[in-house]
């Protein structure tokens, strides 16, 4: 709910109106990107009052913006570098994040931070949390989550009873906040479509429209269908992520903006195998490793080295996979072996080049580009202050149009579903009893789609048989397949299975005994026959094996050679760069 405004459709005709709307007339804006910087500047550029279009090449999150952390987090570590403006914006944003703008998708979540040494440790990392949630405070919002605490090894044990007793001698007990990372993504966009934004997914750039020197919008080709149009804009905002270089090169390649890509992959293991009541972060020679709580599981992560190979699908080699192992197993009384792993996903940082040669040294601060007239660059940044990168390429956006335009008002927007979302959850045993689900069912329902979640009961309403749950992945119903596809822009099965749920790497088979099911589900809304619906399992089977056997490599260039043998479902077309 939007103040009283219906809330936007990202369906398949949405979709086709979308690209009739923005080929039509002069818009003030076009972004490329739908990662999350890209829907944070839609959203930014329409609530300004601009008239905004959105194109994305492949669906929306794809790239790094659904391979994260799934944290929203202030960056502990970034105190250690002494960047306390980057915490404290970070921090700042977590606020609003979890009391304004999206509490139905963000929520807070404790850390346990053990300490390896006597005498020097604890007042060492005590100080650094004590800051951490100091500069939380300065804010001017409330941090939104409770302060840190000092523990003792035995009261450490009893929150974590996992943990190896002489890995460790006491305990000091933090909070941050977590996000499913593709359906916060998701949301955003939907709520930009609501204020009147035009997005189209699997639409993507082929080259820019030039007036002399000036850039006036830019080719789009829609790969549904092969069709080309123009897009008019009076600016191009580039949003792409670790594709930064590749869009400046359609331009000329005169880029101001250089970006190196970082590899971080995540094991997913179901919870039962930790022995928890609360998440665990642990220093390594590098960075830091996380044991992060994601309902029935555990995602443990990240790893942090140089990635030159292809961009759209990152691999996680046996190496990898046996790091995160080998360092997690090191505070473990019962360690984890590699049968433990349900799922496993490799993203990309988007980092700023730098000198130093290890990524884990570059920086995560954000740049703001006008290489030439008509067109803002902006990479770099993390997804936590994703809102401030919009503002920031709006405010450049701004300064190259002709006119008066009201400054950045998105840290007092809700997204969709968040307005009386606390009302709906303290109201959940009622709705459970009138919808005739389980209230754990409604719980789930309510931390995916808030106060959205009366559009999921309406499906059902209609077709009772959406009540039920999937046949293999029992966390979700039949319904939310039907309504991905109806309202949040999934075009096909990989799109269901890997961001708008999480069954790929949620399930031991990876979502392969639901494909089938699920495929069955979205032929309806998506107009399929039974020769697509085999033609989208077969695609999705072919990439689940590839992704498994690229995991027995040792090394990246075999796991990439391996995962690179599954062919795109929609393939994404190269440029003409003459």
């Amino acid at each position: 709910m939007t103040s009283g405004r219906s809330v936007a459709r990202l369906g398949p005709a949405e979709r086709a109106a979308a690209l009739e709307s923005m080929a039509a007339r002069e818009l003030d804006v076009v972004v490329v990107g739908g990662g999350v910087v890209g829907a944070g500047i839609a959203l930014d550029a329409v609530t300004r009052g601009l008239d905004v279009a959105l194109v994305e090449a492949r669906d929306f999150a794809s790239g790094t913006s659904s391979r994260s952390s799934k944290l929203i987090h202030g960056g502990l570590r970034y105190l250690e570098q002494l960047n306390f403006e980057l915490v404290r914006e970070a921090l700042q944003e977590r606020s609003l994040l979890l009391q304004r703008i999206a509490p139905h998708l963000v929520r807070p979540v404790p850390f346990l931070f053990p300490m390896t040494h006597y005498g020097w440790e604890r007042p060492y990392v005590g100080a650094g949390v004590a800051l951490y949630d100091t500069l939380g405070f300065a804010s001017g919002v409330t941090r939104g989550v409770p302060g840190h605490r000092h523990l003792s090894r035995a009261r450490a044990l009893r929150l974590a009873p996992a943990l190896k007793k002489t890995a460790f001698t006491g305990a000091v007990q933090y909070w941050d906040a977590q996000v499913d990372d593709a359906r916060y993504v998701m949301t955003t966009l939907r709520t930009a479509a609501t204020y009147g934004a035009h997005i189209a997914p699997r639409s993507q750039v082929v080259g820019f429209l030039r007036e002399g020197e000036r850039v006036t919008g830019v080719r789009v080709r829609d790969l549904e269908c092969g069709d080309e149009l123009e897009v008019r804009a009076r600016q191009v905002v580039n949003a792409t992520g670790v594709w930064t270089d590749d869009i400046q090169e359609l331009v000329g390649g005169r880029g101001q903006i250089h970006v190196r890509a970082s590899k971080g992959i995540h094991l997913v293991v179901p919870r039962d195998r930790i022995h928890s009541l609360t998440g665990i972060i642990l220093r390594t020679e590098k960075s830091v490793l996380f044991v992060i709580p994601w309902g029935r599981h555990w995602i443990i992560g990240t790893t942090d080295t140089e990635w030159t190979l292809d961009k759209s699908h990152p691999a996680a080699s046996r190496v990898d996979i046996d790091y995160l192992l080998d360092h997690v197993n090191a505070v473990l009384s019962v360690p984890l072996t590699r049968d433990d792993v349900e799922g496993v996903y490799a993203g990309l940082r988007p980092l700023l080049s730098g000198e130093s040669d290890e990524t884990s040294k570059l920086s995560r601060e954000h740049v703001v580009a006008h290489p030439v007239p008509g067109l803002v660059m902006i990479a770099g940044g993390k997804y936590t202050t994703y809102r401030v990168m919009a503002r920031d390429a709006v405010d450049a956006v701004v300064h190259g149009l002709d006119q008066r335009v009201p400054p950045s008002c998105t840290d007092r927007v809700p997204l969709v579903g968040a307005e009386g979302y606390q009302a709906l959850w303290n109201s959940r045993h009622r709705l459970a009893r009138s919808s005739s689900l389980h209230v754990a069912r409604i719980e789930h329902l309510l931390q995916r789609y808030g106060t959205l979640i009366d559009e999921v009961l309406g499906l059902i309403e209609r077709d009772p048989s959406l009540a039920r749950p999937l046949t293999g992945a029992d966390d979700y119903l039949r319904a939310e397949i039907v309504y991905a596809a109806t309202h949040e822009g999934a075009r096909h099965l990989n799109d269901v299975l890997t961001r708008r749920t999480h069954i790929s790497i949620e399930t031991f088979h990876r979502g392969l005994a639901v494909a089938q099911e699920a495929a069955e589900l979205l032929a309806g809304p998506l107009d399929w026959d039974g020769e697509q619906v085999k033609r989208e399992v077969e695609y999705f089977t072919k990439r689940v094996e590839a992704e498994r056997r690229s995991q027995e490599q040792d090394s990246d260039q075999e796991a990439d050679a391996i995962r690179l043998g599954a062919p795109e479902i929609v393939p994404v077309v190269v440029p003409d760069r003459t």
